[in-house]
């Protein structure tokens, strides 16, 4: 070759070297501009399947269903339903009184019996013969009073032998009222009408003072027991009626009149005791039968009742849907669960 003329073959070697040199950037650009080819692509593409989508949403989706529901205004009773139990009206234990064996019983367990009739009869054999000594001698020192207050009166007794006489008349008289007393125990009546529930005294038991003859139960009017809560005994002091549903009586219900309310708790649960009065002359209604008490505590008048399905919870917020000129509006609820009054509605 001459000067610095270049072989064919050396150009040949130069612009391989030239566009090797450059074919990183020449690959990086067409990299860049794949990747920017291919999300415009995607982007297109994902709007396209998002538009169908909600195209076939909006197609396929049916109409609400709305049901309007009419309210009006009416009364709420807020009530508390409370177990309780029958109880009856009074419960006596009958006792002796005196130490004597029994030789009668002219009633039996289960029997009703009025206020004076005889439950039991003891041996009256001692008490008689007591009786009959003290009347004697009461007899005896009345005598002798009448005799020698005519020798009194004449002066030929002393003073002080008239006052011991007098002395010994009235401690006579004394022991035979006593005696009297003592004889007429030997026989026991019943001291209030009701039923006899339980009957101790059996023929030829040997009762000691004070040991148990009879238990009687009054029932032509029974007492409805019913533990109230603390947090309700303010409200419950001034009710008059509650209304009682006994289940052993086919879900009977009655209505029991306020009678008594305790003053403190009777247990460790905080309940106080409310005493109902009810009137049971037929004696349907048996102690120990168990209730429900409907307690009505407060009355709310023209008040509009909603279902509870009908308030819609949203975070913190509750509300309703109202028609409105054939639209629905949305309307809130209050904390205490009334619907808040705006203008123009309700």
């Amino acid at each position: 070759m001459k000067g610095n003329q270049k072989s064919p073959t050396e150009i040949s070697k130069l612009v391989l070297q030239k566009i090797l040199a450059k074919m990183p950037l020449l690959f990086l650009v067409a990299l860049i501009a794949g990747i920017v080819g291919l999300s415009g692509t995607i982007k297109a593409e994902k709007a396209r399947m998002t538009a169908e989508k909600k195209e076939a949403i909006t197609q396929e989706r049916p109409p609400a269903n709305v049901v309007l529901l009419e309210v009006s205004p009416t009364t709420i009773h807020d009530r508390i339903n409370l177990p309780g139990i029958i109880e009856p009206w009074e419960k006596l234990s009958v006792l002796a009184k005196v130490h004597a064996m029994v030789v009668e019983t002219p009633v039996k367990e289960g029997d009703k019996v009025t206020k004076g009739q005889v439950i039991a009869r003891l041996d009256p054999v001692d008490f008689r013969i007591a009786l009959d000594s003290a009347r004697a001698t009461f007899e005896l020192a009345a005598a002798d009073q009448k005799r020698l207050g005519t020798l009194f009166e004449q002066g030929a007794i002393a003073q002080a032998e008239m006052e011991k006489l007098e002395a010994q008349v009235k401690t006579s008289k004394a022991a035979l009222e006593n005696a009297e007393l003592m004889l007429s125990r030997c026989t026991i009546t019943a001291p209030i009408s009701g039923v006899i529930r339980r009957l101790d005294a059996k023929v030829g038991l040997l009762l000691n003072v004070s040991d148990p003859v009879a238990e009687i139960l009054q029932i032509d009017k029974v007492k409805a027991v019913v533990g109230i809560p603390e947090s309700d005994v303010a409200l419950v002091r001034n009710i008059q009626d509650v209304t009682l549903t006994i289940q052993a009586l086919n879900n009977k219900e009655i209505v029991g009149r306020s009678h008594y309310l305790a003053s403190s708790p009777e247990n460790g649960a905080r309940l106080y005791r409310l005493e109902l009065a009810i009137d049971n002359s037929d004696n349907l209604i048996l102690p120990g039968m168990f209730f429900r008490a409907h307690v009505v505590k407060k009355v709310f008048k023209d008040a509009v009742v909603l279902p509870l399905y009908t308030v819609i919870k949203r975070q913190d917020r509750q509300f309703v849907y109202v028609e409105e000129n054939g639209a629905a509006r949305q309307l809130p609820v209050d904390y205490q669960g009334t619907l808040a009054r705006q203008p123009g509605c309700c």
